[in-house]
């Protein structure tokens, strides 16, 4: 499969690329940026040519990868998806319910597969814990992620410094709670210090759970918590550590079968549009200091 990279940030210069690169089974073609000196440099370090014209691109390929901020990500899906293109998303696939259905609408008018890199998802670890979370009856779980991004190549997104944790993390919690736990109906909200923020969450089951997420924690303090708890127990997940090349190399062969057999993932656009419901309605949460139901 001919796959193009829209993006060059950190993210698609060290993780995108280098996957799309190494993996035995796709071409990768080139490198779209808003700079084009910027998709070029990415482009020389995998001998691919970098593209001004997004359009250009998106002729000679099968499959994008979008390693972009979500507000400029979700335009460009719905111009790739109209143009026949599979799509390889990044989290959140959008900031707003509206622009995440006008992507969903896109992919479903096109008949294209679709695949958001929601990274834990993608690891053996996460499919034995969800394996056996579904075995017994669960009452609830919980999720921290506390990060410090002071320093890292990500201290300056922009996007993520406007709206912090909540959207970065945000999703990573959610794509394991969710299908252990299944969809959530109510959302409570309160912040912390720093961009740190506190969700109690009300899923459909009637399990109920809760999730702390934070960018701005001091660096001795970061780290990740995940389990839920029922009948046999308490479930933690482990995850198989950071290797964010290994995770994306498994989602673009993931992609790739659902692009061959015509068939979905569980990881798709409209799993990723369901999380943004729930993030948005968290940021109303916090808001209004009430406790807000999710619509669907």
């Amino acid at each position: 499969m001919r796959f193009g990279l829209l993006g060059t940030g950190p993210w698609a210069r060290g993780v995108h690329a280098p996957a799309l690169a190494a993996h035995p089974a796709t071409e990768f073609v080139g490198v779209w940026g808003r700079d084009l000196a910027k998709a070029k440099a990415v482009g020389a370090r995998f001998e691919v040519p970098g593209f001004a014209d997004v359009e250009e691109l998106l002729d000679q390929v099968d499959a994008v990868a979008i390693a972009l901020p979500p507000d400029v990500q979700a335009p460009l899906a719905e111009r790739a998806a109209a143009a026949g293109k599979h799509l390889l998303l990044e989290k959140p696939v959008a900031l707003t319910t509206a622009a995440a259905d006008r992507v969903v609408d896109a992919v479903a008018a096109a008949g294209v597969a679709s695949v958001v890199f929601l990274k834990f998802r993608f690891q053996t670890a996460t499919s034995t814990w969800l394996t056996q979370a579904g075995r017994t009856h669960l009452a609830g779980g919980a999720a921290s992620w506390l990060s410090s991004v002071a320093g890292t190549p990500f201290a300056g997104s922009t996007w993520r410094q406007e709206h912090g944790a909540l959207w970065d993390l945000g999703p990573h919690a959610l794509s394991v709670l969710v299908p252990a736990l299944g969809p959530v109906v109510e959302v409570q909200a309160t912040a912390g210090r720093g961009d740190t923020v506190h969700l109690a969450l009300v899923h459909e089951s009637g399990a109920a759970s809760t999730v702390t997420l934070s960018l701005t924690v001091a660096p001795m303090s970061a780290g990740t918590e995940f389990f839920v708890h029922g009948d046999a127990g308490r479930l933690v997940l482990l995850p198989d550590g950071d290797r964010p090349v290994d995770d994306l190399t498994v989602a673009v062969d993931e992609l790739q079968a659902a692009a061959l057999t015509g068939g979905t993932h569980p990881c798709d656009v409209g799993f990723g549009r369901e999380l943004v419901v729930v993030l948005e309605t968290a940021a109303r949460a916090l808001g209004s200091g009430c406790r807000e139901p999710v619509p669907h």
